[in-house]
């Protein structure tokens, strides 16, 4: 068994398709429309990691509180500065050891993602 994919009810699927191409490294392997519902599913090079989004006219969407989503990145450092100069607000880079280093950032409706760097 294995995790196949997260799905999040966003407001506006091309912002936030935008922010898990960018500071996620995901990419849209297929979109789809149902009826009152347009879809996008990003995932990473290797299909390993998949996020599927889901915009509905007129319906609910997540308010981001109670968990994050966590990447894995060698690139940490440029990441965070990719994430400044998009205004996504990150947060300072955190080490709480030797081979740890990560930070925070909101995506466009409040859902905190981590990237994280380990070594």
């Amino acid at each position: 068994m294995f995790f196949k994919q997260f799905t999040i009810r966003v407001r506006d699927l091309e912002k936030s398709i935008a922010f898990y191409e960018t500071i996620a490294g995901l990419s849209v392997i297929r979109r789809l429309h149902e009826s009152s519902a347009e879809l996008a599913f990003l995932a990473n090079k290797a299909g390993e990691t998949e996020i599927e989004l889901v915009c509905l006219q007129n319906g609910q969407t997540f308010e981001g509180k109670g968990f994050f989503i966590c990447f894995i990145t060698d690139r940490l450092d440029e990441i965070r500065q990719l994430a400044l100069s998009q205004g996504f607000n990150p947060s300072d880079i955190y080490k709480p050891d030797e081979k740890t280093r990560y930070f925070y950032v909101y995506d466009p409706d409040g859902v905190s993602v981590q990237l994280k760097q380990m070594q």
